[in-house]
């Protein structure tokens, strides 16, 4: 009994032992994997907070296509935006980028200007795809030659016998100085005239329409905008183009008096000045800028009889001064005969 007994105590302090022992190393476990954890957190939040945050660069804006028209965003960041010109040059040609521009009423010079710039999805480098003028007005039918300014959309058309013939941007009178509405007559014309608001001011294929006010289109830098002293600025090739195209004054001897007056033009509607471009709006509807043929007629039915009067009255004069051209040598040459004959 007494060895029995003696076993079972000591069996039972080697159970209590061991399991002290195995709650020690489990405690020692459960200290060493927290501690790691801790660790690993800690090196976790060093690399978050020690490692700096590395923005990526901003990919340049793409087309963004909406259909017949699409938007070619420039970046505000100058860097950025040579690399999208560069882009938008290798593109398109030469005279592709001149439509677009064109239709965003800017010159080569004036590019920088635009935060966007409405780009068909067809160039036609004419720009006779994207008229915002009627192709024909039979109110001017009777009318051989006609020019017309839009203030509202910024842009000329010219119609020969009520058919549309060529279409363009210009920058008009700012809203300072407004151009003249209504209907006029082109008056002189002269390959490079200086402005008489700055000498500084050079005016290439300039031709007057207004000769008090000082006022004609002319070559001139096209910003997007209306922007000039009350002229009529164009592009250089619309300017040249316009200044053989339209017919001058016929003056009365000594100049001091008209005899006949040269091609009509007029300058119609105001501008929405501080709205968004018109131009824009083609983003959002291709018809946006379009000049309802019924608008033209109205406009321009009351003027038409006196275009039509002196359109007859300028063939008449020059007819005339054709025929005293042609006599004059058959004149001369009777007057040297009689000296002779003497």
């Amino acid at each position: 009994m007494k060895k029995t007994f003696l076993y079972a105590c000591l069996c039972t302090l080697f159970l209590v032992s061991c399991k002290k022992e195995i709650e020690k190393v489990s405690d020692t476990f459960k200290d060493t994997v927290s501690g790691s954890e801790v660790m690993e957190t800690e090196k976790d939040s060093v690399k978050k907070d020690s490692v700096p945050v590395v923005k990526k660069e901003s990919v340049p804006p793409m087309m963004q296509e909406n259909g017949f028209y699409n938007a070619f965003v420039l970046p505000k960041d100058k860097k950025m935006r040579d690399s999208v010109y560069a882009e938008f040059s290798k593109k398109y040609s030469v005279e592709e980028r001149t439509a677009i521009l064109a239709l965003n009423r800017l010159d080569s010079k004036s590019k920088w200007n635009a935060d966007t710039l409405v780009v068909p999805a067809k160039i036609d480098t004419t720009l006779m795809a994207y008229s915002p003028f009627p192709m024909q007005l039979d109110v001017l039918s009777g009318v051989k030659k006609f020019v017309i300014f839009s203030y509202p959309i910024q842009a000329f058309a010219v119609y020969n016998n009520g058919s549309l013939v060529k279409w363009g941007p210009t920058s008009m009178g700012k809203k300072a100085a407004q151009t003249t509405r209504g209907l006029t007559f082109a008056n002189w014309k002269k390959k490079l005239s200086i402005s008489t608001v700055s000498t500084e001011w050079k005016l290439p294929y300039n031709f007057n329409i207004h000769n008090i006010g000082g006022i004609g289109w002319h070559e001139y830098t096209l910003p997007g905008y209306p922007a000039s002293h009350s002229c009529l600025r164009l592009l250089r090739k619309d300017a040249q183009w316009l200044y053989s195209y339209a017919d001058t004054w016929i003056l009365n001897p000594g100049g001091a008096t008209t005899k006949a007056r040269g091609t009509a033009v007029m300058v119609f509607g105001d501008y929405k000045w501080g709205g968004r471009k018109p131009w824009k709006k083609l983003l959002d509807d291709p018809n946006a800028n379009n000049i309802p043929v019924e608008e033209l007629t109205k406009l321009l039915e009351p003027d038409v009889p006196k275009m039509l009067k002196e359109q007859a009255n300028r063939e008449k004069v020059a007819d005339s001064i054709k025929a005293a051209r042609a006599m004059a040598p058959a004149v001369q040459n009777e007057r040297s005969g009689d000296s002779l004959s003497r």
